[in-house]
């Protein structure tokens, strides 16, 4: 695949695209959600990663996890505290793509902040190609994943079980599957 084809300037397509997250519930299922409203925009570069960056918010207040009263718990000040953090925003400092990586692949760096709390987090992200649309614009699509520990981030709520474990993991995982429009 061409990473040339992916140099420019794009917005994140959020009709087509999805931020999600997946954890474990219980130790024995999986929980899954997202942020449907969100935006965001990146620079590419392969050839030159420094000139290369990416911003993504997406607000807490649209958390979904298709259960109402789930979603209401985690927009709380138990989790996220939507009232008092609105936003959770993700900035990059670069954009590599690694010797040792196939083609396509890319290392996002940067820092994540939730609830006012701001730490750095590398994503690795799949380049999946580009396509030009019926109105014809340029889309690219990007997909990858990144496990986090919430506690990090000062999302700390959880609650003890009878078998000793927890109810909800502190181990999350972040779901990424980006279609970006070329501005540029």
């Amino acid at each position: 695949m061409d990473t040339h084809d992916f140099v420019g300037t794009w917005r994140i397509d959020p009709a087509h695209s999805r931020l999600g997250f997946s954890v474990r519930h219980a130790m024995i299922t999986k929980i899954r959600g997202g942020f449907p409203d969100f935006e965001g925009e990146a620079h590419i570069d392969p050839t030159s990663p420094a000139r290369s960056w990416a911003r993504i918010t997406a607000r807490t207040g649209s958390l979904d996890t298709q259960l109402e009263e789930r979603d209401r718990h985690l927009r709380s000040a138990d989790f996220f505290d939507v009232e008092t953090f609105p936003e959770m925003v993700f900035t990059s400092e670069r954009i590599e793509e690694p010797d040792d990586a196939e083609e396509g692949d890319f290392l996002v760096i940067g820092d994540l902040t939730i609830r006012d709390v701001t730490k750095p987090l590398h994503v690795s992200l799949q380049f999946t190609g580009t396509e030009v649309d019926p109105d014809g614009r340029t889309r690219a699509g990007l997909e990858g994943s990144r496990r986090i520990d919430r506690r990090e981030w000062d999302v700390r709520w959880n609650t003890r079980l009878d078998s000793g474990g927890v109810l909800i993991s502190d181990k999350v995982v972040l779901e990424f599957d980006l279609q970006l429009i070329r501005l540029e």
